[in-house]
């Protein structure tokens, strides 16, 4: 019999990656949990909706009485959590939704698949709840959490929700905890859609300060395959840090993409920086790989060529998220999930 497993918040970037290479692998059965907010995008998923292995589901991870209905429904194994409010601005100018969204409802996933007696839970994380660095050194699963934004605030609270269910009750939790992720289907408000897109249309590209902070990089592909491998061999209780050893500054990220779009550097605009801007993210994830035996295997120049190309070929899904149709036509179609 297939196990199946809700995948909340799979109409996300990261989120439809990760459904789209499960059920190639054909092996499980997934049940998507998606609220439709701004960036869930059903067209992500497009092709896979009549596939025999795959349900959508319209609501919140926070409405208690649907997600028990779906464990107990559909006999939920697993549950990984993508399901977040997650850019860093809308944090700044509302962290409401951040917390109602990050927290209540990790909470609330939680409670549900304890009571339930599901088999796996695993959070997906992010290397913000560790804060910035100084020009050397990595984030280890050890380093102390130290949040400087309301988004990365709200990711290390749900964190330490999980740990806490994990050791009061025994539950069989994961965390993992992500370098900066792109790739296909990223919502254009993040640093390379946003830069793509612009610069294919010849609009200014707006780079926060002086430019230099530091990321790094991962390709969401690669990532989807770190997520399942601890999804099955991850130890309980553990964190796991995914990165791809990337580290580039924003603006020769920015560079790189004028340079493949022969576009000129003059598109370049400095603008005012981001109150608290964390300065450098580096991942040290020697862990999952002695331990589970991952490693990246797509390289920076290399993903990033492809990603240009992708935004290059999909003109007609960028325009739809820009412009909000899909999700205007899919709010109308599920009656305003």
């Amino acid at each position: 019999m297939q196990e199946t497993l809700l995948i909340t918040g799979g109409y996300g970037f990261i989120g439809s990656n990760f459904i789209r290479m499960l059920l190639d692998e054909n092996k499980y059965r997934l049940v998507n949990l998606d609220a439709l907010t701004y960036a869930g995008n059903p067209e992500n998923l497009k092709e896979v909706e009549n596939h025999p292995n795959y349900y959508f589901i319209p609501g919140t991870i926070q409405n208690r009485e649907l997600v028990e209905h779906i464990i107990s429904f559909y006999k939920i194994t697993g549950i990984i959590n993508f399901a977040a409010e997650s850019h860093v601005d809308r944090s700044i100018m509302d962290s409401k939704p951040f917390y109602e969204t990050n927290v209540i409802g990790t909470l609330n996933l939680l409670d549900c698949a304890r009571h339930a007696g599901v088999s796996r839970f695993l959070q997906i994380s992010t290397d913000e709840v560790y804060g910035s660095l100084g020009e050397s050194g990595s984030f280890t699963e050890n380093t102390p959490l130290s949040p400087n934004s309301p988004y990365s605030a709200s990711k290390a609270a749900a964190d330490q929700l999980v740990q806490a269910y994990c050791h009061t009750f025994g539950m069989n939790c994961v965390i993992t905890r992500c370098s900066n992720n792109y790739g296909p289907y990223q919502f254009p408000e993040k640093l390379i859609p946003l830069m793509i897109l612009n610069a294919t249309e010849d609009k200014k590209l707006p780079v926060y300060g002086d430019g230099k902070n530091v990321r790094d990089w991962i390709q969401v592909e690669d990532h989807c395959r770190a997520i399942l491998m601890v999804y099955r061999k991850g130890l309980q209780g553990n964190v796991y840090n995914i990165g791809a050893d990337s580290e580039m500054e924003n603006i020769d990220i920015v560079k790189n993409i004028l340079m493949l779009l022969d576009k000129p550097e003059s598109l370049i605009q400095y603008v005012k920086d981001r109150p608290g801007h964390d300065r450098r993210y580096a991942i040290d994830s020697s862990k999952i790989q002695s331990e589970l035996g991952w490693k990246p295997l797509i390289k920076l120049e290399d993903g990033l060529a492809a990603t240009v190309e992708w935004y290059a070929k999909n003109s007609k899904w960028t325009s739809g998220v820009r412009t909000g149709a899909y999700l205007q036509y899919y709010k109308k179609q599920y009656g305003g999930a």
